[in-house]
């Protein structure tokens, strides 16, 4: 935890711009990285994707025309016309309004990382990681107030240019004018960000999944069904209601008109006995070599069984989108 900051001691944000963000700058060419470069190019922003590796203009064209697949209205040429690489860092963020970082999760080199960024990066440009935990006052330690306004987590749900949410996680001193220009930025891009009231390690999407999948992991070891069994039980129940309601909407609709006061009253007691029976599966290498033989049984493995999979993943993610997007622009105009 990181303690709070009071108002005076955030430093103000004076950009010249808040919206209209043509150009933003990728750090790091993994999957995330290339994910967002292809989010951003098909809405029209010029990118500029720098990273160290030497394959790295056969890893953005190798990867287009699957990120395309799953950006309606976008194709790999035109994606690819929009995103320039460079191995120069210095040069790649010296004209950006957004850097977006996305490179490993360590939290000595994310501040190596921004300290450099910062230096070549404009004055009043958003600095963004995409960390899957790691908290803004930590990678902001060591860097001047200036620097440490406008740094800030925009962590995506992976793949980042299809799932909606992006967590808005501002550190101890960000400047609120960044948060707010952060939110409407990828909110402009058809993303849903939510910005969290505090700091925690691991944000709030990923504790959820972690939790999920810590008893996946220990039903599949005790035997109970094997890694595509479990798959089908999520996406046969919990999968599908949680993407129209979330756990607390169910379990309060659960309870019929006495709502989560019902529930409470007469499961309350059970939940919190079932929490103590719940697997705390220990990750040795036969617990992991298991795991990784049932799911790959389940899935296959490889590039090609990837791109399959991947794609049949973003072909179904997009018709949810698409549904649910339909049926709340319903409820909206009869509401």
């Amino acid at each position: 935890m990181t303690p709070e900051c009071k108002p005076e001691c955030k430093p103000e944000w004076k950009p010249g711009w808040k919206t209209g963000w043509k150009t933003v700058t990728v750090v790091g060419a993994g999957t995330i990285g290339l994910a967002w470069a292809a989010l951003f190019a098909s809405h029209g922003i010029e990118v500029t994707v720098t990273d160290p590796r030497e394959d790295l203009d056969e890893a953005v064209d190798e990867a287009l025309p699957l990120l395309a697949a799953g950006l309606p209205g976008s194709d790999p040429d035109g994606l690819r016309g929009r995103i320039r690489t460079t191995h120069d860092l210095a040069g790649a963020v010296a004209g950006a309004r957004l850097v977006q970082e996305n490179g490993p999760e360590d939290l000595e080199f994310k501040r190596r990382l921004f300290a450099d960024i910062a230096g070549h990066a404009p004055g009043d440009a958003v600095l963004a990681t995409s960390t899957s935990g790691i908290v803004a006052s930590r990678i902001a330690e060591g860097l001047p107030d200036a620097v440490a306004a406008r740094l800030l987590v925009a962590h995506p749900f992976n793949p980042p240019h299809i799932v909606p949410l992006v967590e808005i996680v501002p550190g101890a001193r960000t400047s609120e004018d960044v948060v707010e220009a952060a939110v409407a930025f990828y909110r402009s891009l058809g993303k849903v960000p939510v910005r969290l009231h505090r700091e925690v390690p691991g944000f709030v999407a990923n504790r959820l999944q972690s939790a999920v999948l810590r008893e996946a992991i220990h039903l599949v070891l005790e035997g109970v069904v094997d890694a595509g069994e479990l798959d089908t039980v999520m996406k046969a129940s919990l999968g599908g209601r949680y993407a129209t309601v979330g756990p607390f909407e169910s379990f309060h609709l659960g309870g019929g008109p006495g709502g989560i006061r019902h529930m409470m009253r007469h499961l309350g007691p059970g939940l919190a006995e079932g929490w103590r029976r719940l697997g705390r599966p220990e990750l040795d290498d036969a617990a992991v070599a298991t795991i990784v033989a049932r799911t790959e049984a389940a899935y296959g493995t490889g590039p090609a069984a990837y791109r399959e999979r991947a794609a049949l993943r973003d072909r179904k993610h997009l018709a949810l989108n698409a549904t649910l997007r339909a049926t709340d622009k319903n409820d909206t105009q009869n509401t």
